[in-house]
C-alpha cells in the first residue's frame, strides 16, 4: 500500500502531501507518518530549493524523499539554540522514527525513515 508521488519542491506543496498521505493510508495514516513526510520535504524546499523535483514514497512503516541534490546532506544531529526557529527537523525525525538514513546515487539522494508498525486507530 504505497504512494509515490512525483513533484516540484514548494512550501505550499508540504500541507497538500500531507492530506494526500492521510487519505491514501486511511486508517493506516499515523501522525508520525505525516510528520516524517512534512520535514523530509521542508528540507528539500529549504536546503536543495524551489522547485527541485522530488518523490515522494511512502508506506505505513517507510517514508523516502529523492531529490536530485547528491552533495546536501543532512547535518548530523546537533544541539540546538532554544529560540532558534529551524533546525529540528532531524531530531524530530529521530525521535519518531525506528531508525532513518540517507541513500547516495550518483544524481541525488533519498532520505528515508521507517517507523515501527503502528496499532493506532483513528478515532480510538
Amino acid at each position: 500500500m504505497r504512494l509515490i508521488l512525483e513533484l516540484p519542491a514548494q512550501a505550499k506543496a508540504v500541507p497538500e502531501v500531507r492530506r494526500a498521505v492521510r487519505r491514501h493510508l486511511g486508517t493506516g495514516s499515523s501522525p508520525e507518518v505525516e510528520l516524517c513526510v512534512s520535514e523530509l520535504l521542508t528540507n528539500v524546499v529549504q536546503h536543495v530549493g524551489e522547485g527541485a523535483p522530488v518523490t515522494v514514497d511512502v508506506s505505513p512503516t517507510r517514508v523516502a524523499v529523492s531529490d536530485p541534490d547528491p552533495h546536501g546532506l543532512p547535518v548530523s544531529l546537533q544541539q540546538q539554540d532554544p529560540g532558534a526557529e529551524s533546525g529540528r527537523g532531524l531530531m524530530l525525525l529521530a525521535a519518531v522514527s525506528a531508525r532513518w538514513g540517507v541513500t547516495r546515487r550518483p544524481d541525488g539522494k533519498t532520505v528515508w525513515c521507517e517507523l515501527l508498525p503502528t496499532t493506532h486507530q483513528v478515532g480510538t
